[in-house]
């Protein structure tokens, strides 16, 4: 069987996205255009921080770079970063290896989000004792501050938490705050934030913009999960047994059908539940639509700085086809998008080199 060609993937993608192209936005005076613009196009470096040996290959980077993308996403776990979880000397070496990481980044030309990334125990503290978990926050910005000062403010910016794991009630409050004491140590540097539940974006409707104008507000999008999560790496998980699912999903695609009988003759109800639920496919620009009607309102940018389909599963034009509609919808809105991750399961990198169908794809090159 003859595998389709990138060119007609991207454009089958935007026959995906039934909505016709919109024109930009207009957005409230605050986010500086040239940040806005290197914000545009990036991937996360997942793994960096907490494993040094993780770091991706320079040649990697610069392979990215000239290829064009624009921003570096610099995860960071909370845990290692916050006197209640870490040691001031181990929260040293952490904060040793983001100033290196930095400083790589901006060598080659990058714009960085330095992201602080909840963890488990960190999210425990969260839920059970909010003031504590502000102390940590506010203490794990500290450190950040010392070494972002050291940088362009129009080149490094401040991710105040990822995926807060609370009531939306509890986080409107906190970012306010959390938001307030970073601009008082970083005056000219843009924020990044967004709402709970994984910062869906079905989420941001219930999301009130801070009046900070210097803002940018992040959405993750994995969805339809029984697509973007099939072969997922823990076998506890029901979409651990789902694999081969094309996209876009149809009830009548034999490929559908045939994984249906699999997972029914080897009693994967869950599974099975997950898949049937999800067809057919509400289409990206359904599902991406709350936070576009968000943006609307308030004017304020928006960039999708999570999203992937895991490689282990997801057939491979699928995939792609899936990744060329997200980010052919962002380029419609004029939203930024970070793709979720260089080199392990969703990653675009294949043995340290990018994978070059999956950057077009991405790019929306021919």
């Amino acid at each position: 069987m003859t595998r389709p060609s990138i060119s007609a993937i991207i454009a089958a993608a935007s026959i995906l996205l039934c909505s016709a192209a919109q024109a930009c936005p207009d957005l409230i005076a605050g986010v500086p255009a040239d940040r806005l613009k290197a914000l545009s196009r990036g991937v996360n470096a997942d793994g960096w921080i907490a494993d040094p040996r993780s770091a991706p290959p320079r040649r990697l980077l610069l392979q990215l770079r000239k290829a064009g993308m624009t921003h570096i996403r610099l995860p960071v776990p909370a845990d290692f970063v916050m006197p209640r979880f870490a040691a001031k000397a181990d929260i040293d070496r952490r904060l040793h290896t983001v100033d290196a990481a930095l400083k790589t980044l901006l060598a080659l030309g990058y714009a960085v989000s330095v992201d602080l990334h909840s963890g488990e125990r960190f999210n425990a503290l969260h839920r059970d004792d909010p003031p504590g978990a502000m102390s940590e926050m506010k203490s794990a910005w500290t450190g950040f501050t010392r070494l972002m000062q050291r940088y362009p403010s129009d080149r490094v910016f401040a991710e105040l938490l990822n995926e807060p794991d609370i009531d939306a009630t509890q986080w409107q409050g906190e970012v306010r705050e959390l938001a307030g004491f970073i601009r008082g140590l970083l005056p000219q540097t843009t924020l990044i934030t967004g709402p709970v539940n994984w910062q869906r974006a079905d989420s941001l409707p219930g999301f009130t913009p801070l009046d900070d104008p210097n803002v940018v507000y992040a959405i993750h999008f994995y969805d339809p999960m029984v697509f973007t999560h099939q072969a997922h790496w823990d076998p506890a998980e029901p979409l651990h047994d789902v694999t081969g699912l094309p996209y876009p999903m149809r009830a009548d695609d034999p490929k559908v059908q045939q994984l249906r009988e699999q997972l029914a003759a080897l009693d994967k109800r869950k599974a099975l539940a997950m898949l049937d639920r999800a067809i057919p496919d509400r289409g990206i620009d359904k599902w991406l639509a709350p936070a576009a009607a968000w943006q609307q309102q308030y004017s304020r940018p928006i960039i999708i700085n999570e999203f992937g389909a895991l490689k282990a599963g997801a057939p491979r034009d699928s995939r792609l086809r899936w990744l060329a509609g997200v980010t052919d919808y962002a380029r419609q809105h004029c939203w930024g998008w970070t793709h979720w991750e260089m080199m392990q399961g969703f990653g675009l990198a294949v043995t340290g080199k990018a994978d070059p169908e999956t950057l077009k794809a991405l790019l929306g090159t021919r």
